[in-house]
């Protein structure tokens, strides 16, 4: 006859334990898969907006300021057929309102390296199919450089959660890295901007995050970006013959890149070779 009493109250614990564990796991505080948070929480997000704000208010005022005639013509290009039609509607523009037209180019490459918007290499071959190589290399470096920068601060601003939950294999692997090259940073991070190693959003990301100081993240991809700006705005030239950007980069080009990496990391190769004997 006791027999019952005890099962009941052990059954009533057991449910009530279970009733506790998943109110903890209804509850914000419990833990939740990795893919149901998001990584910034409310002042960061509300900073990523604000920023987001004033930028995008900046590009409207100087797309407002184009003749009417050339809205219908903006559109941000995704494949090379897009490019084309980009190219022959706005070459008039370009030429009658050089200054105008540079403007809106720059405020909008910027503004796509700020927020790691897609298509900065259409950006590339445009400055090449209108304004010619030497002009087209200094648009391009002067934009991505400076869209680099303006997305290093802002991942200095709100990146370190978003990098960790995006990349964290990536993350760690780069930091490791960096510490074992602090004596030659500057050519490691030429190595990575010249070679297609890691990507660049990764790297404009990530380097706030792992202590790389502004000046050497901002020399290595002034001068990182020049030989691969240089083969875009080229291929820029002759867009009739460009059926894709994968064409870009072939094995050639690549070999040319990572040649040229290599030297430039030689230095600190040998260095700890010295090092180790």
């Amino acid at each position: 006859m006791m027999a019952a009493p005890r099962n009941l109250m052990g059954d009533t614990g057991r449910l009530l334990r279970d009733e506790e564990n998943a109110d903890e796991d209804d509850s914000p505080y419990g833990k939740k898969p990795k893919f149901e948070r998001f990584p910034l929480n409310k002042w960061e997000f509300v900073a990523a907006f604000g920023v987001f704000f004033v930028f995008s208010t900046g590009l409207l005022c100087i797309y407002l300021t184009m003749p009417e005639a050339e809205y219908g013509k903006i559109k941000l290009p995704r494949t090379v057929s897009d490019l084309r039609m980009l190219k022959d509607n706005l070459g008039t523009y370009a030429k009658d309102h050089p200054a105008q037209f540079i403007l809106g180019y720059c405020s909008t490459y910027i503004f796509m390296q700020t927020f790691m918007i897609p298509g900065t290499i259409f950006m590339s071959l445009l400055a090449g199919a209108l304004f010619g190589v030497t002009r087209g290399i200094i648009l391009v470096v002067f934009n991505a450089t400076a869209g680099a920068s303006s997305c290093f601060f802002l991942s200095k601003l709100i990146g370190r959660p978003l990098v960790t939950w995006m990349w964290p294999e990536k993350l760690r692997f780069f930091q490791a890295e960096i510490a074992k090259r602090r004596d030659k940073l500057l050519n490691y991070m030429l190595f990575l901007r010249i070679t297609p190693t890691l990507p660049n959003l990764f790297i404009n990301l990530a380097s706030p995050i792992v202590d790389i100081p502004f000046h050497i993240f901002f020399l290595a991809t002034l001068i990182g970006l020049i030989p691969a700006s240089f083969i875009t705005v080229r291929a820029g030239l002759a867009l009739g013959d460009l059926r894709s950007v994968k064409d870009l980069y072939d094995f050639k080009t690549l070999s040319v890149l990572f040649l040229i990496g290599f030297v430039l990391i030689c230095p600190t190769l040998l260095k700890r070779k010295r090092i180790y004997e």
